[in-house]
């Protein structure tokens, strides 16, 4: 079971000064293995991490070499006297580990510590020289992640695993449900089962699934998340509407939620080509998912009267208006198209 802090939103203050307990630590190292380490993990004035490449061109000497001193450089600071002075802010780093989860994405973790990109390389560097911290590298279905518990973290995995199963390539789940259902997985792993903060904490570890711009969840391949045009902005658009939209309001809505260049023009023209969307009115689309159909009012009302036999007037008029934004004049001039229709003794009609 893990154990957690107040996860409610608040950063962890650190008691340790880390460029002092970095400072203290590499004097234990000799000029050069310093500059290296100093270069591989940004912790110079420049936060920039060098390549193994870079640094041997410095030094002239090879890329396998450089490596070399990098690995003998950490192994000499675990046995030295510094690293024994710098257990307390192990200690509290640890603390923090497990207070924000005991399993953490490496950037939201260092981004919770501190905003500077230089502490953040410092405290990296503190993840990798403490023995007790384990990096857990990217791979197809998470992101570069810490843990100070083996155990625990094959949990969280194998319930963030069955998680991603149950959500579909076309599922968009809001946070609020997604987070309840997440909760019920990990209901046997922590022992406040009510803990939205920790279960957001452990999704961002997931590579598979991700957060859209307008705070939705899905797959992270899905274009509904991984937006790569206007007609996919344009679907979270109409979606969020709820009904159908102009072309211009879509346009509008689009730079206003996505602070996105969007020209009228152009929009139009994707929704034309993206079998996402039906035309349902003058310039007004609708998404093909809430039931509407491809055709003209004609094909409408004919669709209609196969489907469902001859229909009184206002029986057609109801019908088409629930899937076409038109005039009851346009429904009613079509009906009198007698190539089309016919209209029976009893007033109904039907399909000539």
């Amino acid at each position: 079971m893990v154990k957690t802090k107040n996860t409610k939103g608040t950063h962890e203050v650190l008691s340790f000064n880390p460029k002092e307990v970095v400072r203290a630590l590499l004097t234990a190292l000799p000029t050069r293995a310093q500059d290296v380490v100093k270069q591989r993990f940004g912790l110079g004035k420049s936060p920039d991490r060098a390549t193994l490449e870079a640094i041997g061109q410095t030094y002239g000497i090879t890329r396998e070499r450089v490596r070399q001193i990098e690995n003998f450089a950490l192994k000499a600071l675990r046995k030295s006297p510094s690293y024994q002075v710098a257990e307390s802010a192990f200690d509290e780093l640890e603390e923090a580990v497990l207070s924000y989860g005991g399993i953490v994405n490496e950037q939201k973790f260092l981004d919770h510590l501190s905003k500077d990109k230089n502490v953040q390389n410092i405290l990296h560097f503190l993840l990798v020289l403490g023995d007790r911290f384990e990096k857990l590298k990217e791979d197809e279905e998470f992101h570069h992640r810490w843990t100070v518990d083996k155990k625990l973290s094959e949990k969280v995995h194998g319930a963030i695993r069955k998680l991603c199963s149950s959500v579909s390539d076309e599922d968009l789940i809001k946070e609020e449900q997604l987070i309840a259902q997440f909760l019920k997985e990990i209901k046997d792993i922590v022992r406040d089962a009510n803990n939205p903060e920790l279960a957001r904490r452990w999704l961002d570890l997931s590579k598979q699934l991700s957060r859209n711009p307008l705070g939705e969840w899905g797959k992270a391949s899905s274009p509904n998340i991984k937006l790569r045009g206007m007609r996919d902005y344009a679907y979270l658009v109409l979606r969020s509407n709820g009904k159908p939209m102009h072309f211009v309001e879509v346009t509008e809505k689009i730079r206003e939620l996505f602070n996105r260049k969007a020209h009228t023009a152009t929009c139009h023209n994707e929704l034309i080509k993206d079998a996402r969307f039906i035309l349902v009115g003058r310039g007004l689309y609708a998404l093909r998912e809430w039931g509407y159909r491809e055709g003209v009012v004609r094909d409408i009302i004919r669709e209609l009267l196969k489907r469902k036999g001859p229909l009184s007037k206002n029986e057609i008029l109801e019908g088409v208006l629930s899937e076409r934004l038109v005039k009851h004049n346009t429904i009613i001039v079509n009906l009198q198209n007698n190539r089309y229709f016919k209209k029976l003794p009893d007033g109904r009609y039907t399909v000539s």
